[in-house]
């Protein structure tokens, strides 16, 4: 089947002759891996009149740009919460499945590109009108018991190796083209290694999350938290041992330099040759 979309439907900082705000649809193609040539992803845009924001409108502008594509999406991905009934509808009258997602590294990219360089030049075009998107955070909840790793470390990589994702063994993961991410191949990429015997349940549960990032979390205890979907989160581990929360520490740092992007890998124990679970990640503000 086809591959995954992400999707924005919202208002832009431009007012038509009635000054009343102008919508736009934005689809683009998420990245698969690490060797994904950006250029080579699918993209659409199209304008929407105030008077014409609902569902039957985003459906429309969905079918036009699966005709140009080719074929439809397995899944969307999309951030925005306020719009995910309209967008949700649209999409299920379609029947491909709509995922609330914080992973919509190439749409954010986008969207900051017309920020800067369509929307200004557009008539009607109002500067600082846009606020960005406001995410409530909820109490993380804990990781159900037989889901949690009996064993788990900070590692880092450098990314030139991440590169070769794309050859490794990985039952469950997803990555993308490092260059998106502005990082050089001699940088170190932090991540964390999860090591269960229940490793394939693990990371199959973690394949239907829609992992976003993985951060740690000093505001109500020293915690390791995965981010999810629009905005739940999960407390990976807390963290008690002082040599471990130094280690803590670093690996936020060590993702600070590496422009947010780190990963998570979960293995049946330290010396299995593949992995049940990789996913490439990166932490990002969104437009």
């Amino acid at each position: 089947m086809g591959s995954i979309w992400e999707l924005d439907f919202y208002s832009r900082p431009i007012l038509d002759e009635n000054q009343k705000k102008v919508w736009e649809v934005l689809v683009c193609e998420s990245p698969s891996d690490t060797r994904t040539k950006i250029d080579s992803l699918f993209r659409y845009a199209q304008y929407c009149p105030s008077t014409e924001v609902n569902s039957v409108t985003l459906r429309q502008a969905l079918e036009e740009a699966i005709s140009k594509a080719g074929e439809p999406p397995k899944r969307i991905r999309f951030f925005r919460r306020q719009m995910n009934n309209m967008i949700t509808k649209a999409c299920k009258d379609l029947s491909i499945p709509a995922q609330p997602s914080r992973r919509t590294l190439i749409l954010n990219q986008w969207l900051e590109q017309r920020m800067e360089e369509v929307y200004p030049n557009e008539p009607g075009y109002q500067a600082g009108t846009n606020p960005s998107v406001r995410v409530e955070n909820p109490s993380p909840q804990r990781l159900p018991d037989a889901l949690e790793g009996q064993q788990w470390a900070f590692v880092t990589l450098q990314a030139k190796e991440l590169e070769e994702m794309h050859e490794w063994e990985i039952g469950f993961g997803e990555g993308f083209p490092l260059e998106m991410a502005q990082v050089s191949p001699e940088d170190r990429i932090p991540g964390i290694l999860i090591f269960s015997p229940r490793a394939l349940p693990i990371a199959a549960w973690m394949s239907g999350l829609e992992l976003a990032w993985l951060k740690f979390d000093d505001s109500q205890g020293a915690r390791l938290l995965l981010e999810t979907g629009f905005n739940e989160s999960w407390i990976v581990a807390s963290i008690k041992n002082p040599q471990t929360l130094a280690e803590a520490k670093g690996f936020e740092q060590a993702k600070q330099k590496a422009n947010g992007v780190h990963f998570i890998s979960i293995q049946s124990d330290p010396q299995a040759e593949s992995f049940t679970g990789f996913w490439l990640l990166q932490e990002v503000n969104l437009p």
